[in-house]
């Protein structure tokens, strides 16, 4: 029969070191965990790497610009090509009744001329290329199938044309939305790391962004400078009615802008009709360099990813980037300058 003993007791030695241990452990693993923690970015770290994706997501947005702008001339261009195509075949249908009548006439009055029945069987082109088969119709015959075949010859370029330009209105919509994801995926990662940031931290940034426009403003005198034409300083009095409105990737206003949305809506309220996006509208009137602007010009910086209207004073009128405001601003916060345009002149 199986003894039943009583289980050995560790000694209180044993008991002490195995807690030493332990805690040992425990603290190990916790200064590990704090090692592996990544630190929190400082405000100023958040917002150099937000205005960073901010300049990135405006790139992508005038980009997106200039496909929409592609695709709205596309698909007029395509629309007019069908209306064409729709006429030129009622026309040539309108031939081939003529053509129909004369036969039906011959056929009454005893038989078709073996012409025009070569034709009514035959390609057109193929029947007018053969000179002796035109010499046995009549004038006016001649000169309607004559038409028959230039109409069909600028109906298949114009069906060419149009499939060719519906082809190239696909690629486009593809790079849209290829470019919409881009400054979508840009503004969510920006609004991720703004998301790290503490209450007291973001009413910061706010205040700092509400400061440099009120400082901006509060540095430019419309009226110390000659604007650059009347078109400018309409330009850029009617801009100056948007202050305040906010940013939105792709909007052209009246309540909301991205950079060239404001450009081309404030030139619009001047009666002139600007292009949609920065790579256009620097192609809109004539280049000048930083020392001939005058207010109304257009100031484009950072390799055409930017534009605003110039104000005077070394400040710039502009729609800055999405979660900020229509606002005056220094030239000198704005990066890399490129060059100026004047519309108008």
């Amino acid at each position: 029969m199986a003894s039943h003993r009583r289980p050995k007791q560790p000694s209180r030695a044993r008991v002490t070191v195995l807690t030493v241990t332990a805690a040992a452990a425990v603290a190990f693993t916790a200064q590990s965990g704090a090692q592996a923690a990544p630190a929190k970015p400082k405000i100023d770290e958040v917002k150099s790497k937000v205005d960073k994706l901010h300049h990135e997501a405006e790139e992508a947005t005038e980009q997106y610009n200039l496909a929409e702008e592609r695709r709205g001339k596309l698909q007029t261009e395509i629309g007019n090509l069908q209306d064409k195509v729709a006429r030129g075949q009622q026309e040539l249908n309108t031939l081939r009744d003529q053509i129909g009548s004369v036969a039906s006439a011959q056929y009454r009055s005893g038989g078709i001329d073996p012409a025009l029945q070569l034709f009514l069987s035959a390609d057109p082109d193929t029947y007018l290329d053969k000179a002796s088969a035109i010499d046995q119709l009549s004038a006016q015959q001649a000169d309607v199938l004559t038409s028959i075949q230039a109409k069909q010859r600028t109906l298949a370029q114009q069906r060419a044309e149009a499939t060719t330009k519906l082809a190239d209105l696909e690629d486009v919509r593809k790079t849209l939305g290829e470019k919409k994801k881009k400054f979508q995926a840009k503004l969510a990662e920006a609004q991720k790391l703004l998301n790290t940031l503490t209450a007291a931290e973001k009413a910061k940034l706010e205040e700092q962004e509400q400061r440099a426009s009120r400082d901006a403003g509060e540095r430019v005198n419309l009226g110390s400078e000659a604007p650059s034409n009347g078109f400018g300083a309409a330009a850029l009095a009617a801009a100056d009615t948007r202050v305040g409105m906010p940013y939105v990737s792709g909007h052209e206003g009246p309540s909301s802008f991205d950079c060239s949305g404001l450009t081309q809506w404030a030139y619009g309220r001047a009666g002139i009709d600007l292009s949609r996006t920065t790579y256009t509208q620097q192609n809109d009137g004539t280049k000048i360099g930083r020392s001939q602007l005058k207010p109304g010009d257009l100031v484009f910086f950072n390799s055409l990813q930017h534009v605003g209207l110039y104000a005077g004073n070394n400040t710039v009128l502009h729609a800055p980037y999405s979660g900020a405001y229509v606002r005056y601003e220094s030239m000198n916060t704005l990066g890399s300058f490129q060059f100026g345009v004047r519309i108008g002149s």
